[in-house]
């Protein structure tokens, strides 16, 4: 008996891209179907879209790069993948079950045929949104969690600084600092977005770095003793002026610098002096590096949520015909809170 066909959507990238991206640089198909059994053999398995994730590193992927990346780019003329939440509605795999729910690399299109199924996380705890595996259970809290405690070494009442505070990592870091006793201030782009790190997130201050020509001054205002710690989001002028406003044996965890994905041509950093003079430790991190950790990390963080001690803002659209205008708002700071989109709903 043949197995069921069904209709199969998708986004795929038009070509390869300089600049800032732009929504008629993907394309959505509609025309494609999916037949929802693999060849017999074949140990993989079928996914039903559930949540996909908008993450900033995404711009990169869409460039065609000489070196390779830690994560390849995406082939111009196919489908766009990223982060998601699925459902397993075909298994070829023993370690898979129909019906099972897994977030992972998955493509942005309704069905995906996943053949390294090791690859995906099983989701075991279903009493939280399910949206949340795309951001604080997921790739952007396992971010938050290893760059702040394991790599930042954080200790309590010590001075920390979050760029682009309010996005899916930023919030995480800033209520993690915060919940070690530490005093806190996040930069956003927007008088909203500023109003909810301090009364959502409980950030000690905060500041809209688009009202501040002067960003060495705005830190030394909210920070006249120093920064301990920062936690790079944001790159460009912003880590400029922070250097300018570390103190001695502060450390810098950078994992990502969105300011300068859409940039032809990136923008200098020229107060390097301090990592030397004031001894910053300085390390840059790629969360795939750490996946074996994210058990553990999951143990630690499920009680916090039931619990009420960490707060998570969402930013849903519907469709996955609004997807490539949700990725672009990403990096002109449309969003508030994580950035994701509803495909269909279980």
């Amino acid at each position: 008996m043949a197995a069921e066909l069904v209709p199969n959507k998708k986004v795929i990238l038009k070509n390869y891209i300089t600049g800032f991206v732009k929504e008629t640089d993907m394309e959505l198909i509609t025309s494609d179907t999916i037949q929802l059994k693999l060849p017999e053999g074949l140990p993989g398995l079928i996914a039903k879209n559930l949540y996909l994730s908008c993450d900033p590193y995404m711009r990169s992927r869409m460039s065609k790069h000489d070196e390779p990346s830690y994560v390849p780019d995406f082939v111009a003329g196919s489908v766009i993948s990223g982060f998601g939440v699925s459902k397993v509605v075909y298994s070829g795999h023993p370690d898979f079950s129909v019906g099972d729910l897994v977030w992972g690399m998955i493509g942005w299109e309704e069905y995906s045929v996943i053949t390294n199924p090791e690859s995906l996380f099983k989701i075991k705890d279903i009493d939280v949104p399910l949206s949340y595996y795309t951001g604080i259970l997921g790739m952007p809290g396992l971010t938050a969690y290893i760059g702040f405690y394991e790599i930042c070494s954080p200790k309590q009442g010590e001075y920390v600084f979050v760029s682009a505070a309010s996005g899916a990592v930023g919030q995480l870091v800033g209520q993690f600092a915060k919940l070690m006793g530490c005093y806190v201030v996040g930069s956003a782009g927007s008088d909203e977005k500023v109003d909810l790190l301090k009364s959502k997130f409980d950030f000690d201050e905060a500041f809209n770095y688009k009202k501040e020509p002067d960003l060495n001054a705005t830190l030394k205002r909210y920070f006249p003793k120093g920064i301990d710690i920062y936690f790079e989001n944001v790159g460009g002028a912003m880590l400029d002026a922070v250097l300018l406003n570390m103190r001695r044996h502060g450390r810098i965890s950078a994992c990502g610098m969105i300011s300068q994905y859409n940039l032809e041509k990136p923008e200098g950093v020229y107060n390097l002096m301090p990592i030397i003079t004031k001894r910053i430790r300085f390390k840059g991190f790629v969360i795939l590096d750490y996946y074996h950790r994210y058990y553990k990390f999951v143990e630690k963080i499920i009680p916090d949520i039931r619990q009420g001690k960490i707060k998570y803002v969402e930013d849903q659209v519907e469709g996955l015909e609004n997807a490539p205008a949700a990725l672009v708002g990403l990096y002109k700071g449309l969003n508030v809170g994580k950035q994701l989109v509803v495909i269909a709903h279980e």
